[in-house]
């Protein structure tokens, strides 16, 4: 039988793990500080995104006050990291990364292609804001990919599409029927054209080579799956 002195110390140690709960829940919510993003490394940026993405598959998203940090950013921002992906509507990236305000750029274009605007967007966000990490988000089912293979003409998305085209032709010898009908070659193309943006980005700008170089950034590809909110990183 359990006496009271047993209860007593189950109960400070449940007030002590509550404690320490709410504390732990207030650090994870706090606004980036540039003590916090000068202390962290290329490596721990990437750590945090792999680990917000598996809050999100596990439910366990942070439940934050956005409007306090709105007041705590308002005077100044210390993102850790960059993330380009499509306009899909499936695929935020503040969500999918269990990230909050003040914690990430992010720039977001259909095909989620390094265009000359996005690569100045990443030069201000690393070499002028400090950001450690760049993510080149490609997801499956993409509708710009998907356009890219079946040749598709319409406006000034005609222009955008050819920068997928290089993806589509790196994939020419895949098995199977070459139109987007065909999942699994969408899915290759896309994989490909991730990683061609977040090679082109080193190849296009010597402010981010320079950075690599000095291991203060990195740069990564990554595919979300739309179907489960997973996401795979390419490194």
């Amino acid at each position: 039988m359990l006496s009271r002195r047993h209860f007593c110390c189950a109960g400070a140690l449940a007030s002590t793990a509550a404690t320490f709960g709410r504390a732990f829940a207030a650090d994870q919510c706090a606004a980036p500080t540039q003590e916090r993003q000068a202390a962290m490394s290329p490596d721990d940026a990437l750590r945090e995104l792999k680990a917000g993405n598996d809050r999100f598959l596990s439910q366990n998203m942070r439940n934050c006050d956005l409007l306090s940090q709105v007041r705590a950013t308002a005077s100044g921002q210390y993102p850790f990291a960059v993330v380009i992906g499509c306009i899909d509507s499936r695929v935020p990236p503040e969500l999918v990364f269990d990230q909050r305000i003040g914690d990430i750029f992010s720039a977001r274009i259909a095909g989620n292609v390094a265009e000359d605007d996005v690569v100045g967007s990443a030069e201000f966000a690393t070499k002028l804001e400090g950001a450690k990490l760049i993510v080149v988000l490609g997801h499956s089912e993409c509708g710009a990919v998907k356009g890219a293979i079946d040749d598709v003409e319409l406006g000034k998305l005609t222009q955008l599409l050819q920068r997928i085209k290089p993806a589509v032709e790196a994939n020419r010898n895949a098995p199977g029927e070459h139109t987007s009908k065909n999942k699994d070659f969408v899915r290759q193309v896309a994989t490909t054209n991730a990683r061609l943006a977040a090679q082109g980005l080193q190849q296009d700008s010597q402010i981010l080579r320079d950075l690599v170089t000095r291991n203060e950034l990195k740069i990564v590809a990554a595919m979300h799956d739309v179907a489960s909110g997973r996401i795979t990183f390419m490194e």
